[in-house]
């Protein structure tokens, strides 16, 4: 009940009083329940500048996880994996590792991830890639830098250079992934590609090629121009870097 004013004779009308039906519930609420509607409230008015990536990761847990308190979740994530990326794009049994996240919220953590490759993605499909370079690297980075094995990837293009599709060819140990040139190019075909680029990851983050991945490229290459397949580049993915063969007269 409010108190009456004895000067006025009307009963004072407090800040609460002044905020929407929508709004005042969570002004009210204490506990669990109010952290996280003042962190949806901070999230929405600001954006992401306006919370911390343990905060982040919070909130991304709070719909897998409605019954527990995800902040000390959160910075154990952060603790174990060095950052929100590298939270997000850690693999599931090291997800699993981390005390009181379990399945749903290692599940919420990798649709994230999933989320924002396929927005990366959709940025460079059926667009001309060559024109699109930085956009392009910036899907690879998202893809493969954290990847702990390699991985080999082929994108195949058409006759304006534009993505018809990125494919994983195959996958190996944290040094190295067999490529078949053979089966490059049946795909290629398969696909009505003209051209194509070749995409690969050194887990150790440092992009310099091999001599292997030297003479793998000149394989491939020949491969391709036996059927007037164009190998336009071939591109290693570091963590936070990448080498092009062509830029670099590898190619």
């Amino acid at each position: 009940m409010k108190k009456r004013n004895t000067t006025t004779g009307f009963a004072d009308v407090t800040l609460l009083d002044t905020l929407s039906p929508e709004i005042r519930p969570q002004k009210l609420a204490v506990g669990m329940d109010g952290h996280r509607a003042r962190l949806r409230a901070r999230f929405l008015a600001g954006g992401a500048d306006a919370i911390a990536e343990h905060e982040l990761l919070e909130m991304v847990l709070f719909l897998a996880l409605p019954r527990r308190d995800t902040k000390p979740i959160a910075r154990s994530l952060l603790m174990r994996f060095g950052s929100y990326a590298g939270a997000i794009s850690a693999s599931v049994p090291d997800l699993l590792a981390v005390d009181g996240l379990g399945e749903a919220g290692a599940a919420a953590l990798k649709i994230v991830q999933a989320a924002a490759q396929r927005l990366a993605k959709a940025e460079v499909l059926y667009r001309p890639v060559l024109n699109n370079w930085d956009r392009l690297m910036e899907y690879l980075q998202a893809v493969l830098a954290r990847e702990k094995i390699e991985q080999f990837r082929v994108l195949f293009l058409d006759n304006r250079n534009r993505l018809l599709a990125d494919e994983a060819q195959g996958s190996g140990t944290v040094n190295h992934t067999p490529v078949y040139p053979r089966e490059v190019i049946k795909r290629a075909l398969e696909l009505h590609a003209t051209a194509f680029i070749l995409v690969h990851n050194h887990p150790s983050g440092d992009p310099s090629p091999s001599e292997e991945d030297i003479a793998m490229t000149k394989e491939v290459k020949q491969a391709g121009n036996a059927l007037s397949i164009l190998l336009h580049d071939h591109v290693i993915v570091g963590n936070g870097r990448w080498l092009s063969f062509r830029r670099a007269g590898l190619l």
